[in-house]
This record gives structure tokens, sequence and C-alpha cells, in this order.
């Protein structure tokens, strides 16, 4: 499915904005929670700041004049970068693409053999947007080697390439610096008057719920505990954040001190249907 490419201007600046929506789908993505997450954003910051930079759906949607985007996964960097700086060579690559289950687990198993680190950029990139579309839910999951390891997805005619929206994301990402790093980074990096975002792995909500595998060696309770010294730190400095999370008791103890609102979101990955649907999460803000 192709999305519509037209061209808004803000109404604040000559700053143009493309209509797209992210071109990965990803485990807690934000699409179903843009509307709760866009009516909280501060109505003035200087720089965008997001370190848990997964599908990149708020930056998308606000496409702020200047951004700091970064995530730990330096294949999902690597896709951002190409997308915004090798488009052409990164389609006709995407072209050789088709759903096939026999392909998939072909291209799978690259990351196996000993010369897959000296891939090109644009390969990898392409690889990375092929297995994400027809991949079991569109997840990103990797093993202990750091092996991409979800199984094939059960799709009627998934969209492998989606040339508008490609090109709508390449135009608004051209005013982003892009990095692979961690979210403590930002500590040194976000200055007063910045706004950033977090969107890290949730905690889970359940027993059973575990989307925190995004790299190699996941993202546990003590995570969440640094995460919130980093949020510490950065109010100290006076940086707006934002973090959304979920609904859970060691979240909202974490946070006690803070803005807490919960809000309604759909979910839609999840190994069974029955537990897809609209879910309680967390707002948190320091302003």
């Amino acid at each position: 499915m192709t999305t519509n490419c037209a061209t808004t201007s803000d109404s604040d600046s000559t700053t143009t904005k493309r209509i797209c929506r992210p071109f990965l789908k990803w485990a807690g993505g934000k699409g179903q929670l843009l509307g709760q997450l866009g009516k909280r954003v501060p109505a003035s910051y200087n720089r965008y700041i997001e370190p848990f930079l997964g599908g990149g759906a708020l930056y998308f949607s606000l496409q702020p004049k200047t951004a700091y985007l970064s995530d730990l996964n330096p294949d999902l960097i690597n896709c951002f970068e190409v997308v915004r700086s090798h488009l052409p060579a990164l389609i006709e690559e995407l072209k050789t693409y088709r759903y096939d289950r026999d392909m998939y687990y072909a291209v799978r198993a690259l990351d196996r053999e000993p010369g897959f680190a000296q891939t090109s950029p644009i390969s990898r990139a392409a690889r990375f947007i092929y297995l994400n579309k027809t991949c079991f839910n569109g997840l990103f999951r990797v093993n202990s080697k750091g092996h991409f390891n979800v199984p094939f997805g059960a799709y009627k005619d998934p969209t492998i390439l989606d040339i508008t929206n490609l090109t709508a994301c390449g135009e608004a990402l051209k005013s982003a610096i892009l990095k692979t790093g961690t979210f403590e980074d930002v500590v040194e990096i976000a200055e007063e008057g910045d706004f950033v975002y977090f969107d890290p792995p949730y905690a889970p909500a359940s027993n059973t719920a575990d989307f925190t595998q995004y790299v190699s060696g996941g993202f546990d309770e003590s995570c969440q505990e640094v995460l919130l010294l980093t949020c510490l730190k950065l109010h100290q400095k006076g940086v707006k954040w934002m973090l959304s999370n979920s609904n859970t008791p060691i979240i909202q103890e974490l946070y006690r001190g803070f803005k807490v609102e919960t809000v309604e979101a759909g979910r839609s990955i999840n190994s069974r249907a029955d537990k897809r649907g609209p879910v309680l999460e967390l707002i948190v803000r320091n302003y």
C-alpha cells in the first residue's frame, strides 16, 4: 500500500513537511499513540532528540527543523541513513526482492556468513527492509550472537517497496543527525531548551510479554532504572522530556515524582490475535 506524499507548509516557519509514515514496522511503534503524544509535545523547543528511534513515528509526524536521532541498533541507523542519502540505489536493490519463503530464509541467513560485516550499507539496508516487511509480525529480534532469527511471516501480499513513502521519509530526514548510540548519550548531547522523547523497549506488562530484544542483551529492569537516572539528569539541565512506557507498577513507581498520565493505545504486534487491541500505556513528562 502506498501513501500520500503531498507536502504541507508549517504556518510558523518556511519548513515544508511531507506527509509520510514510518517505512519500517516496529514493535511498540507509536502510530496508534500519535494523537496522545502530539498534543503533549512542548509548544516550543530548540532541538528534537530521540534516542530510541525505532520506526520514528513521532519524528515523521512532527518533522522538526533540527533533530538528533539515535538508536543502539547499528543496522537500524544504517537503514535510516541510506533512505536519506542513497535512496535511488536502495530502491533498485529492493526491486530484486520478492515475497517468497525460500528467499526469505536465504536472506535471513546472510548475517551468519563470515563476510557479512563487509556488506555495503545499501545492501544491508535493503535486507533490513525486506526482512522487516516479510518476517513474522514485523518483529526485530536477534539471538545471543546478534543473528536475526524471526521466522517467515504469512501475509497475502506484503508491500516490500513503497517508493512514494520512502521518498517522503528520505526528504523528512534531510535535516536530522543520525547516530548509533545509547540513550545515556543524550545527557551530554541535550542542552537547556531541547526536547527529548524516550520510547524505550517497554517494561513487560505480564510474565509472557517480551518485546525487549531489540538488540543482543535486551532491556531489563536495571536498564529502566538507568533510564530514570538519565531523565533526572536531563531535568536538572533544564531539558524537557517525554517518555512512553507500559502501564505497570514499576514504571509508575519509578516516575512518581513526574507527571504520569494513563492513555489508551492500540497494539497489533502479538503472537496471539486475541491479545491485540486497545491497551493502557503511560506517558510521563517533566513539564
